[in-house]
């Protein structure tokens, strides 16, 4: 069995005297995918930063490809984020003046990523997401669920081994969510990565491998409900 991506060893995160999240075990191995399900204020988005390098545990270790992150400087930190982790939010935050082709072609020119090359993964990667028709219209002329499949596809474009969604279709209406997570599902397991997503639908978080909620500031398994 091939070793963790994503390993969280005791972690917790408090704010003074205000614990949000504590004693978290959890792993991630390639190709695998677990839902983190939960009401707002439960501290889904709180464990999704801590496993993303965006917010620092108070306590515990975060382990990226078999890597204890926390003794990292911040230069350190920001290269494993850029190379090893691919984020996705509710709101697809694109740039408006820039064509989906050109959203997705950014964080590999960034990188230095040559032109053509950017423009290529870029293209594929759409057509992956089932926008091939549309990789030169700009945000405003795509629907909400194509501008969601285009940060998704932008999210992948660095090619991360992890991917962590913190509600990528709680701004969508059932039916488009349903097309966005096929397309997100699709590419995760086509692609071989790791993914964790948050969110507060348990019908489409019991399409993962695995469910998580968080109670009383602890992660617990859940057993899948029949599809």
């Amino acid at each position: 069995m091939s070793e963790p991506v994503l390993r969280l060893e005791n972690v917790a995160r408090r704010y003074g005297d205000l614990v949000v999240v504590e004693e978290i075990n959890f792993s991630l191995r390639p190709g695998e995918t677990a839902a983190l399900l939960g009401p707002s204020g439960s501290g889904k988005s709180s464990l999704l930063h801590i496993a993303g390098l965006l917010e620092a545990a108070s306590a515990g270790e975060v382990h990226i490809m078999g890597r204890a992150t926390s003794p990292l400087n911040d230069a350190e930190r920001t290269r494993i984020r850029r190379a090893t982790l691919g984020f996705v939010y509710q709101f697809h935050h694109l740039l408006p003046e820039f064509s989906a082709l050109g959203n997705v072609a950014l964080p590999q020119l960034i990188a230095g990523v040559k032109k053509k090359e950017a423009e290529a993964e870029a293209v594929r990667l759409l057509k992956l997401m089932g926008l091939g028709e549309r990789v030169h219209h700009q945000p405003g002329q795509l629907s909400g669920g194509e501008q969601q499949r285009t940060a998704i596809a932008r999210a992948l474009a660095n090619k991360p081994k992890i991917m962590l969604a913190d509600e990528p279709t709680g701004n969508l209406d059932p039916k488009t969510s349903d097309v966005v997570f096929d397309a997100l599902l699709n590419l995760v397991r086509g692609e071989g990565l790791a993914a964790l997503t948050a969110t507060h639908d348990q019908r489409l978080a019991n399409r993962m491998d695995r469910v998580y909620v968080i109670r009383d500031q602890r992660l617990v398994e859940l057993k899948k409900e029949p599809a």
